[in-house]
């Protein structure tokens, strides 16, 4: 008895005749056109260099959504059975288009215009004006450099937490009740760990940790200082994303062999030696993951900082988020802050991208 095997997703190729081809082809690029003058038109309406166009850019909208129809059905016109498998990605596809590109592009546009909300004239186009203000903006320079130490943090963060993962990995008492414990922290939000902690537990007058401080003879000044101001908001920070990381690296350990941990220990190696030369290796990869996400947690943080000191003393604690934020709240400079954004996420992009490379060739460096 032969055997043809499964047929029932075997897709075979179509007749599709030239004159299908280029109807479907016809289809896309006729979308294509008319988006794209739409899209013209509009933009040079509201530069003011044309007198003739639409109030807003829904049209563009439905032209595009005739395009992204288009562009599904042309794929079965033309590929037939087998462009029938594109429709499974393609949509996915043109909706992060319509929800990230665009708005994107946006975005660039409006970083190169003066659009001050409590101006009437709405955005007006200002060349390069913004991007000589960043230049000259100490303050966000500040914050940029703040964004030093708060990502070096990051590696006391993963010590911390990676000698909790050890602890808890142990065979202790109670490390059920430990392990939930500890991560407690991650399970409220940052708004509510600045409020609880920053607004309250360490408030100068009332604060209990300030009591305490005083009652011991000390005055409390918890974020009167630069550089005690900038410790808080670390310590805030770490205090709430640490388990993350310690809930990452014990997920790590326990998938580790046992069988290469107790041959160590029947070579002899001492509980140093058997972290050093088997446990830390070994554990690379999972550490590495924690330390990029929890960087680009980082990159982001924000909250803490807008509730507890608003960005003080002096802009000593700001991140370039919460500039950014502050710029769009107390000044409602939406242009000005539209630029900080995209350079920032410039920034983000080149280092996260030069951080991967970096790591990728130090793992895969010869032993």
């Amino acid at each position: 008895m032969s055997t043809q095997g499964d047929l029932l997703h075997t897709v075979t190729a179509d007749t599709i005749s030239t004159r299908r081809r280029r109807m479907g082809r016809a289809m896309v690029w006729g979308t294509v056109a008319l988006t794209a003058t739409l899209a013209t038109l509009q933009f040079a309406h509201d530069a003011g260099t044309l007198g003739w166009g639409f109030d807003n850019w829904r049209p563009v909208l439905y032209a595009y959504l005739l395009w992204a129809t288009a562009l599904c059905a042309a794929q079965v016109i033309v590929h037939g059975e087998r462009g029938k498998r594109a429709l499974f990605v393609l949509p996915a596809a043109l909706f992060v288009i319509s929800l990230v590109v665009f708005p994107l592009l946006f975005a660039l546009y409006i970083s190169f215009t003066d659009w001050n909300l409590a101006s009437l004239s709405g955005p007006q186009p200002n060349g390069w004006d913004n991007m000589r203000q960043m230049w000259g903006d100490a303050f966000y320079w500040n914050a940029l450099k703040n964004m030093v130490y708060y990502v070096a943090a990051v590696s006391v963060e993963y010590v911390i937490a990676f000698g909790l993962a050890l602890l808890l990995n142990a065979q202790i008492r109670a490390r059920k009740f430990f392990r939930i414990v500890f991560l407690l922290p991650l399970m409220l939000s940052p708004v509510a760990v600045s409020w609880m902690v920053g607004k309250s537990m360490l408030e100068v007058r009332f604060g209990p940790i300030s009591r305490v401080v005083r009652e011991m003879g000390f005055e409390p000044s918890f974020f009167g200082s630069p550089e005690m101001a900038r410790f808080m908001i670390m310590a805030m920070d770490a205090w709430t994303f640490i388990p993350f990381m310690m809930i990452m690296l014990l997920a790590g350990l326990q998938a580790l062999p046992r069988e290469v941990i107790e041959a160590s220990k029947v070579d002899g190696a001492s509980g140093w030696q058997s972290f050093k030369e088997v446990i830390f290796p070994l554990m690379l990869p999972v550490s590495v993951t924690a330390i990029v996400i929890r960087i680009i947690f980082k990159l982001k943080l924000a909250d803490i900082i807008i509730n507890v000191t608003s960005g003080g003393p002096g802009g000593a604690t700001d991140s370039v988020t919460s500039f950014i934020f502050r710029e769009y709240r107390d000044r409602s400079n939406v242009g000005y802050g539209t630029l900080l954004a995209m350079i920032y996420l410039i920034l983000i992009i080149l280092f996260i991208t030069a951080l991967l490379k970096v790591v990728s060739r130090w793992m895969e460096r010869p032993a």
